[in-house]
């Protein structure tokens, strides 16, 4: 059925291809040179040629174009379109159109097409279309149109207030906005004297201000109030500019954009409340304040002007913060206020202060960041801690007395059962004179525990003062280790060392830190009668702390012995006072340190905590 069908139209595809060659010389100028592009299509849609400037707009060159079809050339979105006006152009009418086409290589084009159909013997044999790119003119048009709808959405719905006067102060035009801000109509406004919305108050500020504006032709901005159609003033923030005629320089008229700031103003005076009662609160507080930049000192308090000895605040505002710090403190300090700047608080801590007579005191510290004067800054809270020192002081003797009345009553427990064995002795040396070779032996050894009791309960009851003085702890711990080496070899002990650092310089008193690590690393070896390891290991604990772990391998020590160390003359050795851990206990707590133990059946490991040499207070 379809045989006569296609042999017509590849009767008339022939036709157009002689039509266009015959007429080729025709027009060769208009075809070849046409800034538009030409294609040509037979009925069926197959493009039989393209000219340079369709060439450009679809990049298929001559030989490629004339292998495609034409809704190869257009989205999927367009090609009902294109074909609705093709069909229209091969039943003879000419059409119109824009649509988009898509290039060789995805990108899409928009054309404005016109196909024109190509009559050859009364018979139409194809369609000739002309499509000219209108990208850049869609373009340029839907800028125009965004503009125009900008402008026409700011002109109906800007909040803020536009009107424009005469210079006679009479009002020309007012927004669609004025409705919803003052609640006039623009009729309503209209021919109206300006002034005569303005508070009374206000009136002959801005009369003046309009005036200078005409008589400079400058901007002026100014706030005052107008009145609503209710009755009630807002405060509106006003920009008065004249418009001025460009041949005659003089004014035509004044425009003026009006914004309420009523709520700002609220906002405002509601902060200005604010602050007074935060100063209030900062002023009177029982704490020290200072707001301080940097090194620079902005404000201080009452309480701080007392604490620090002023006889005015002024005294202080002209001193530079770090005056006010020890200068043990400074690098710690200079830590902690960049923490401040970088918008972190920081805890209290204890610092030694300086008043203006030279004189110290100890006081907690904390910093908060803070806004001062539309700048960042820190929040310093200063509390002075001398009489709650001297309180604890007053605790820790009353906690000595306490510790000395219980070493008390164990020297005299402890004590009296050597003495006993000693008298017991003595009255059998008096019946068996001539064996009495042992006996002294005996008394000779029992002697000597109760010296050894009373050395230590001598140091533990009246504490040496201590002689500080900067020491490399690696090099302390080494030597400990150096002088119990003997004694670990002889029970098959191996000590082992793990530093994370070279060397930790702390301040103390070295012998009796000394006393402290022999009595930890010889109570290791000691747990460990048939060999083992003991681990020594130093580390970092925080910026300001060095972290003595001491390890053994032993069998470790049950929960109610572990829960009863330190206590007075509480031993599991033979020949042990009890007190050793007592004492090593004390002298770290001395030197601001703290000591704690573990155990299991793995071994018991104690860790000292030490403070580092810049922050152990002298």
């Amino acid at each position: 059925m379809n045989g006569p069908v296609e042999a017509i139209k590849s009767e008339k595809r022939m036709l157009l291809i002689n039509y266009l060659n015959e007429n080729k010389s025709r027009y060769e100028t208009l075809f070849t040179f046409n800034q538009d592009g030409i294609f040509t299509m037979d009925i069926e849609g197959h493009l039989v040629q393209g000219n340079p400037a369709f060439e450009k707009i679809s990049g298929y060159a001559e030989e490629e174009a004339t292998q495609l079809k034409l809704q190869f050339l257009f989205p999927i979105d367009q090609v009902n379109k294109v074909f609705h006006h093709f069909h229209q152009a091969v039943l003879g009418q000419f059409q119109n159109f824009d649509c988009k086409m898509a290039n060789k290589i995805g990108g899409l084009v928009d054309l404005n097409i016109t196909n024109i159909p190509i009559c050859v013997n009364d018979q139409i044999v194809g369609v000739c279309a002309v499509a000219r790119d209108i990208t850049e003119l869609k373009r340029k048009k839907e800028e125009v149109r965004k503009i125009e709808e900008m402008q026409r959405v700011l002109t109906d719905n800007l909040l803020d207030l536009i009107i424009s006067t005469n210079l006679q102060g009479e009002i020309i035009y007012v927004s669609p906005s004025c409705e919803y801000i003052l609640g006039y109509s623009s009729d309503e406004v209209i021919k109206q004297n300006f002034l005569s919305f303005v508070h009374p108050d206000d009136a002959e500020r801005t009369f003046i201000i309009r005036k200078e504006a005409l008589s400079h032709h400058e901007d002026r901005r100014d706030c005052y109030r107008i009145r609503k159609k209710n009755g009630t003033f807002i405060w509106m923030e006003s920009l008065c500019k004249p418009i001025i005629a460009s041949d005659t320089l003089h004014v035509l008229e004044v425009v003026s954009v009006f914004r309420d700031i009523s709520e700002r103003t609220r906002v405002e005076e509601e902060a200005k409340k604010r602050e007074e009662t935060y100063r209030d609160i900062v002023e009177y507080s029982p704490d020290a304040v200072i707001i301080a930049r940097e090194n620079e000192i902005l404000f201080i308090n009452e309480t701080g002007t007392r604490v620090f000895g002023a006889a005015t605040k002024q005294d202080l505002l002209t001193k530079e913060l770090s005056e006010l710090i020890h200068l043990d403190y400074h690098e710690i300090a200079k830590k902690r206020i960049r923490l401040v700047t970088n918008g972190e608080a920081t805890e209290f801590y204890e610092y030694k202060l300086i008043r203006l007579d030279g004189t110290t005191f100890f006081a907690e510290v904390k910093g908060i960041p803070t806004i001062f004067q539309n700048k960042p800054a820190r929040h310093i809270i200063i509390r002075d801690i001398t009489e709650r020192k001297k309180t604890q002081e007053l605790l820790l003797n009353s906690e000595k007395l306490s510790v000395a009345g219980q070493l008390a009553a164990g020297i005299a427990h402890e004590v009296r059962n050597p003495l006993t064995a000693i008298k017991g002795f003595l009255q059998l040396m008096e019946a068996q004179a001539e064996s009495d070779k042992p006996y002294f032996e005996i008394i000779q050894s029992e002697m000597d525990r109760i010296e050894l009791i009373l050395s230590e309960l001598l140091v533990l009851a009246k504490p040496q003062e201590l002689k500080i003085e900067t020491v490399d702890l690696v090099s302390l711990i080494d030597s400990v280790k150096t002088l119990l080496d003997t004694q670990a070899n002889m029970n098959g002990v191996h000590i082992e060392r793990l530093y994370n650092a070279k060397n930790f310089t702390i301040k103390c008193d070295k012998n009796q830190l000394k006393q402290v690590f022999i009595n930890i690393l010889k109570n290791a070896i000691e747990a460990m009668p048939k060999g083992g390891i003991v681990t020594i290991e130093l580390k970092k604990h925080s910026f300001n702390k060095v972290k003595l772990l001491i390890k053994d391998t032993g069998n470790g020590m049950p929960v109610h012995i572990l829960r009863r160390l330190g206590e007075p003359f509480f031993t599991t050795k033979e020949e042990g006072t009890g007190l050793g851990i007592m004492i090593s206990k004390q002298i770290v707590e001395n030197h601001d340190g703290t000591i704690h133990f573990w155990s299991d059946q793995k071994g018991t490991m104690i860790e000292v905590i030490l403070p580092t040499a810049q922050y152990v207070e002298v």
